[in-house]
């Protein structure tokens, strides 16, 4: 599956036939049926298009199972200068199989806000 690009709405996958099919950008990325090498450049193109549109919390949907996938989606979280903190869901919206992610407003929205 290839990620979302700029001029896309969203993620796009490949279908029946190999034609892509393009899901709509939400303020969540289910990720279940990914495996870790696969969420390498995914995550880091969600984000930046997330920030792009002013999202500025997201959450990334890992479920539980052994934590293989969560502790992957953490090492990329930790390493991108666009997020500013994330943590484990709440209970209601997933607990530990679901990740919140507050990113770093751009350059603009920090002006704006000035």
């Amino acid at each position: 599956m290839s990620g979302p690009t700029p001029e896309s709405s969203g993620e796009s996958e490949a279908a029946e036939g190999g034609q892509p099919v393009e899901h709509p950008l939400t303020r969540e990325l289910d990720l279940h049926g990914f495996v870790p090498s696969e969420i390498g450049s995914l995550i880091p193109e969600y984000l930046q298009l997330c920030r792009e549109r002013g999202w500025l919390e997201v959450r990334l949907i890992h479920g539980r199972g052994i934590g293989q996938l969560r502790r992957s989606v953490e090492a990329i979280l930790r390493r991108l200068d666009i997020v500013e903190s994330f943590d484990l869901a709440a209970p209601a919206y997933g607990g530990p199989g679901a990740t919140w992610v507050r990113l770093k407003p751009t350059q603009t929205e920090v002006r704006l806000k000035s």
